[in-house]
């Protein structure tokens, strides 16, 4: 079959808003949907047409690609969208669903004759603005060939990770613990040496050049200690979600995640303190009770 066309994307938060604008770019026809309809109409001005119901965004697009809040929020959009839908039409799901969901979300699929590819993407809104994202797929080898267009205009590689669904997302959990983790020990180390009046710049120098320096302590513990942590990267609140994904999956596969499910509540702390909205390097904030120090 030919290449996809038109696309259809349901959800434009940071990440959403990002991939439909290198859609635009590239000369895809795009159409855009968002529960608050105020965040997907400066899309218009990248040549998107924005739709007032997940139903006329997908009515007659080649692809459907979800960036939503978690999984629920993916299927109520595709179970919105569903009159509109044509059997054989790509859904491209790029939440962090987690486990769970992905039974529910493949059983739509099936039930509607969509080609279901499970994609969810590693990067946040500086590489999703540069079409620089890592694509995480696994799908019906049909669909490939079909979203290449898509693909090419969102990220700058694709991991094929396999044919069923599900090889993608729990790939994604596990790069995301390992994520979360460095975020956390950055947040807490600049903590500690806040707390104990050691010059930061000090730890940087001990492990310049070492297997212990690496760019993304630089760049969170920079963008803490200038105050820089908005608009962000990745939110304290979407952070702690996938977090919590991250532990429910693991205690499915008897996993026990002591240091992620740590993490989720140093959100949650950040989060009760005014920091949801931030950057998720704000997990520092829940190293201090009362004033945030900032």
């Amino acid at each position: 079959m030919a290449p996809v066309g038109s696309v259809a994307v349901l959800g434009t938060g940071i990440m959403g808003t990002a991939m439909a604008r290198n859609l635009c770019r590239a000369g895809l026809d795009v159409r855009v949907w968002n529960r608050t309809r105020a965040k997907a109409e400066p899309l218009a001005a990248d040549g998107a047409r924005v739709a007032g119901n997940p139903a006329d965004a997908v009515a007659g697009a080649d692809a459907v690609l979800t960036m939503l809040y978690d999984g629920p929020a993916a299927l109520d959009a595709m179970r919105a969208a569903a009159p509109s839908l044509a059997p054989g039409t790509v859904w491209l799901q790029s939440t962090t669903a987690g486990t769970d969901p992905l039974p529910l979300l493949e059983g739509f699929a099936r039930d509607h004759g969509l080609l279901f590819v499970d994609a969810p993407v590693l990067g946040t809104r500086g590489p999703a603005e540069a079409g620089e994202l890592t694509v995480l797929a696994a799908g019906p080898t049909a669909a490939r060939d079909r979203l290449a267009p898509v693909l090419d205009a969102v990220g700058s590689r694709t991991v094929w990770v396999g044919e069923r669904p599900g090889e993608a997302t729990r790939l994604k959990l596990v790069c995301n613990t390992w994520v979360l983790a460095v975020t956390h020990g950055t947040a807490e180390t600049l903590a500690l040496a806040d707390g104990l009046g050691v010059d930061f710049d000090h730890f940087l120098d001990a492990i310049a050049g070492g297997g212990l320096d690496m760019g993304y302590l630089r760049a969170k513990s920079a963008a803490l200690r200038g105050r820089t942590l908005t608009p962000p990267s990745f939110a304290v609140d979407t952070a702690e979600k996938d977090a919590r994904l991250i532990v429910a999956a693991g205690e499915a596969a008897g996993v026990r995640l002591d240091a992620t499910a740590a993490g989720a509540e140093r959100f949650r702390r950040a989060a009760a303190q005014g920091h949801a909205a931030e950057d998720m390097a704000a997990s520092y904030f829940a190293s201090f009770e009362g004033p945030d120090l900032s």
